[in-house]
Formats: C-alpha cells, sequence, structure tokens
C-alpha cells in the first residue's frame, strides 16, 4: 500500500487531471453528438422550413459556447460519474499493484497475446459502457444536474424503460457493435502491424535508435494516421448512440407517454436561454451502426463523421507508440 504522502500526490495529480480533461472532453462530446441536418425540415403541419438550430463549425467554438452558454457549471458537466469511475479505479490500482508500478505509471493490460488482449479489452469496455452512457448523457443533457443527487439525475437521464430494466442500455442498437469493432480494430490491427514492423516498441523501456528501422517507423507511422479514417467515425456514431434513449416500443404513442412522464420531473434548464447543442429526436431512431453512419452522412453530410478527427489522430499516434 502507499504511504499517505504518496496517496495525497496521487490524488492530487488525479484532480488535476480531471480539472483539465473533463470541460476538453465534455466539449468534445457535445461537438460529436450535435445535430445539425443540411436540408430542410418539415413542421408539425407537414409544411417545409430550414433548420434554425446553433451552427457550430469546430471543438473551440464549442467550448467557447458552452462557456458563453452555461459557465463553468456547464464545462464540468459529466464531472460526477467520471470522478466515481476514476476513484474506482484508483483504488483498485492501489489495492493491487504494487507501490512502484503506481509510481511509475507501468500498469497496462495483461500480456495475453492479441487474443487475451482483445478479450479483456472487450471485457473491460462492458463493465465501463453504463459508465460511458450515463456521462454522455450527462454532459448532453439541457437539463441542469445537480453533483449530489444522483437519484434525481438519474431519473433525467435514463427513460423509464432503462430505470425499469436497466440491462436495456447494454442492447442499444449498434452501440456494442461499434465499440467492439473500436477496439478490434486497435487491438488486431494497429497492434498487430506494429509487432510485425516494430516488435522493439513491446520490449520494456526505450530502444536505441539503430534498433528501429526508419522505413518501418515512417509506414506505422501513417498507417497510424490513416487509421483516423476508420476510427473517427466510429468514435462519432459512439457518441450519438450512446446518447439515445431506449424507450418501451418504437411507437410513437410509447415514446410520447415517456416524455411525458419524465416531463412531470419538472427539471431546470442549464442555458437561460438556449441549448448549446441540437439532439436528433427519438422518434426517428438510429436502428444500427451502419444506418447511425447512413442517416448521419444523408442528413449533416460526411463532415460530421469527422469532427475533431485531429483528436482521434493524436490518440491513435499515442497510442500506437505506448
Amino acid at each position: 500500500m502507499l504511504g499517505l504522502f504518496d496517496m495525497m500526490m496521487l490524488l492530487g495529480s488525479l484532480a488535476i487531471s480531471l480539472a483539465i480533461l473533463v470541460p476538453l472532453a465534455g466539449a468534445l462530446v457535445r461537438f460529436r453528438a450535435h445535430y445539425n441536418p443540411k436540408g430542410l425540415q418539415l413542421d408539425s403541419e407537414g409544411g417545409v422550413q430550414p433548420h434554425t438550430g446553433p451552427v457550430i463549425s469546430s471543438f473551440f467554438s464549442m467550448l467557447r459556447r458552452v462557456h458563453r452558454i452555461e459557465g463553468w457549471p456547464g464545462l464540468y458537466k459529466g464531472l460526477m460519474p467520471t470522478l466515481l469511475s476514476t476513484l474506482v479505479i484508483t483504488f483498485f490500482l492501489m489495492i493491487f499493484l504494487s507501490d512502484s508500478n503506481l509510481r511509475h505509471g507501468k500498469y497496462t493490460a495483461p500480456d495475453a497475446g492479441v487474443v487475451g488482449i482483445l478479450v479483456y479489452s472487450i471485457f473491460a469496455m462492458l463493465v465501463s459502457l453504463p459508465q460511458v452512457i450515463i456521462t454522455n448523457r450527462a454532459i448532453t443533457t439541457p437539463h441542469k444536474l445537480p453533483y449530489l443527487n444522483p437519484i434525481y439525475s438519474l431519473r433525467v437521464l435514463l427513460t423509464p424503460t432503462e430505470r425499469r430494466r436497466p440491462w436495456i442500455i447494454y442492447l442499444t442498437p449498434g452501440l456494442l457493435t461499434a465499440q467492439v469493432a473500436h477496439i478490434a480494430y486497435i487491438v488486431l490491427g494497429l497492434r498487430t502491424i506494429r509487432q510485425l514492423l516494430l516488435p522493439e516498441l513491446a520490449n520494456p523501456g526505450m530502444p536505441r535508435r539503430d534498433e528501429i528501422s526508419t522505413v518501418k517507423l515512417i509506414i506505422f507511422f501513417i498507417i497510424a494516421l490513416l487509421s483516423t479514417i476508420i476510427l473517427t467515425p466510429l468514435e462519432v456514431i459512439t457518441i450519438r448512440l450512446s446518447i439515445q434513449r431506449n424507450h418501451a416500443a418504437p411507437e410513437f404513442n410509447s415514446i410520447s407517454q415517456e416524455e411525458e412522464d419524465d416531463a412531470e420531473e419538472g427539471t431546470e434548464y442549464a442555458g437561460a436561454e438556449e441549448d448549446v447543442i441540437g439532439l436528433r429526436t427519438d422518434r426517428e431512431p438510429y436502428v444500427g451502426l451502419i444506418d447511425c453512419g447512413k442517416r448521419i452522412i444523408e442528413e449533416e453530410g460526411w463532415g460530421a463523421l469527422y469532427r475533431a478527427w485531429w483528436l482521434t489522430t493524436l490518440g491513435s499516434l499515442s497510442g500506437a507508440f505506448s
């Protein structure tokens, strides 16, 4: 176990990390979740009218918009589920890992071959999926959520059907498929290619320059960059599907009934005059991974699938060489 000083240092570093990363992650989720159709819409009487929602063109524009409309509390939406999951993981590591591993940040997934790592990664994803869904919904909801009233927050974020049958969130159409595809591409694709081209990177410590082929390093660097073409749409689709609420049935009446039930909560809105982002209606849900991608392209254009692609590129490069 760590000493008191080491424990305080660890918790302090976590607090600083969350203070910086939560606003950035929240802006990324909102930017990718924002529904901005390019075509005309039909009103309740069947008339044609243009879409009048906000047009947000960049990640930093979203960051500024969140602060302008909802202030600092809006930037820290999603803090509590992120904090709770981080503390659980931290305490787990403090109990089961050695002091040296914690001090030097050496924890990695078990080295059990490609298949073992794939199974481990999928299992970790299944365990964390409810937290991801709740966090993404907490970030994108227009309602103001209290920090210390989780029961109230869950009633806002989850439909009556999801509260009665919590396991239904695992059946969100296309969500598990998108998550597994993302993991499989990284583990079976990037990791395997790295092992073939640059096996030296798998060894502990930093390899010497003469141990690595410059040509192979450049080839792998290019492959990691091109992986953005596949990974970014999967990440955008994952966010869209994670905030899509599961209702009792796809029929219009059942969705309307659940919306009325939720409306009785008397929730307060975070934005005084307008919402930060536009959200797609639950009455025409995505029915799967492919359907989500096709509808995003048809309704919003290809650019919506590649929002903040450069962040995915940075993540791919850092993960590929770690």
